[in-house]
């Protein structure tokens, strides 16, 4: 399945955030995640599995109380059921993979 970049529907989760579902079957996930400077993502946790590779920008991820900066290039897994949340201290773009799909995406 082609999804063109372009076509996919883009949704905001939180004010400064937005989220395109870019592939996905039934088992897996990716999206692109762009946040805006000082945009916060709430502490949340989730059944899927879920790996963050950074394209740009600068973002703490808190997982489980420790804060973890990721610059571009940086990549980092957060398994299931942990909780974490994200700030955003420059405009980023973030591609995140989960498994299984996240069927409240679409």
């Amino acid at each position: 399945m082609l999804i063109n970049h372009k076509d996919t529907r883009i949704t905001t989760p939180v004010a400064g955030i937005t989220r395109r579902v870019l592939a996905y079957t039934d088992k897996v996930m990716i999206t692109e995640h762009a946040l805006e400077k000082g945009a916060v993502l709430p502490d949340h946790m989730h059944l899927h599995d879920q790996l963050v590779y950074l394209l740009s920008g600068e973002i703490i991820l808190e997982v489980n109380k420790e804060n973890i900066k990721l610059l571009p290039g940086d990549s980092l897994s957060i398994p299931s059921k942990i909780n974490h949340k994200a700030i955003a201290l420059k405009d980023s773009v973030a591609l995140d993979i989960f498994a299984p799909a996240r069927m409240d995406y679409l």
